[in-house]
């Protein structure tokens, strides 16, 4: 694989030339405390973009090892060869400044120099797209986590409905400065920006099924590439979750099989996914044995078995 595109920052030159611009007050709290004047960033960042792959005829599958995970993405261990699904907009992290607090606004709130991967890439004089008529995922490796966010309910906090999507935005700063630990020294983290689909109704069509597949798959072989570059002894992990199933109401069974396929096929060797709380694990494991069923020789078989079995979209969650 040959990216369209690969940069390197200096971590410390990134966020001097193009700092994050944050239009909400609470964000600007934010990266006050993670980001404080005279903070020091070190490391280089690898960004790159790589180009849509094609589904492959055999469906030859890795013995990945398929893991479910309680909770949230905790970035616990080390970070070598391990990557973190990041829930995109087409446009990459096009939302950063904004009030919202999805998935895609945590990474970059917690990883405040990804705001400033967005500004460089802008700055060049193109929208950075991870989907542009086709997938174009974006990967980007060995950027600071500078700090963790609590967003779940918790009324003595201040938190009675929590933080996720819309509620940041209202919520008093005091309430976001108590919710956010520093890291000090911060951590290491590496990203795969992938994009869902983001509207559809009834039982998934057969495009769908596949644009899914190829972009998982583009994401997932890409990340593969940049670690066998970057650390050619370390097994490469993917940590993911309910991709692309919350405000834009995908489908459960269908986005989870689909990662699981995605990841055998780019010989991925360990897939943890994170589950949230019993009933996400249900819906993981009816997953699994989903993707179990349909199965088949060629990958062109498997993707027409999902699609008789009739899975449907859902509804946003409106965050």
């Amino acid at each position: 694989m040959t990216p369209l595109l690969r940069r390197s920052y200096v971590a410390a030159e990134l966020i001097a030339t193009h700092p994050p611009r944050l239009r909400d007050a609470n964000k600007q709290v934010a990266f006050a405390l993670a980001c404080p004047p005279g903070a020091r960033h070190t490391g280089t960042i690898d960004v790159t973009r790589w180009s849509a792959l094609a589904l492959p005829e055999a469906a030859t599958l890795a013995a990945t090892e398929v893991v479910a995970s309680p909770g949230y993405f905790d970035y616990a261990g080390g970070s070598d060869g391990v990557w973190h699904v990041n829930f995109a907009d087409p446009r990459l992290f096009v939302a950063y400044g904004s009030h919202l607090l999805a998935q895609d606004e945590i990474q970059v709130l917690e990883h405040p120099l990804l705001g400033s991967v967005r500004e460089a890439l802008v700055g060049e004089g193109d929208e950075p797209m991870t989907h542009d008529g086709e997938p174009t995922p974006f990967v980007v490796a060995n950027v600071e986590r500078r700090s963790a966010i609590a967003t779940d309910v918790n009324a003595r906090a201040g938190r009675p409905f929590g933080l996720y999507g819309n509620r940041f935005g209202i919520a008093p700063a005091q309430v976001i400065r108590d919710a956010i630990t520093v890291l000090t020294p911060p951590t290491r983290s590496h990203l795969i920006a992938i994009a869902a689909p983001n509207s559809g109704r009834g039982p998934y069509t057969r495009k769908q099924v596949e644009r899914v597949l190829v972009t998982a798959l583009t994401g997932f072989a890409a990340a593969a590439a940049e670690s066998h570059r970057l650390w050619p002894s370390a097994a490469v992990e993917i940590r993911t979750g309910f991709w692309g199933c919350g405000a834009f109401g995908g489908n459960r069974t269908v986005m989870t099989a689909l990662q699981i396929l995605a990841a055998r096929l780019a010989g991925i060797a360990r897939l943890t996914f994170y589950v949230f709380d019993d009933a996400g694990r249900s819906d993981f494991e009816r997953a699994v044995a989903e993707l179990d069923r349909v199965i088949a020789p060629t990958v062109a078989e498997t993707v027409a078995a999902l699609v008789a079995r009739g899975h449907a979209w859902g509804v946003s969650d409106g965050t």
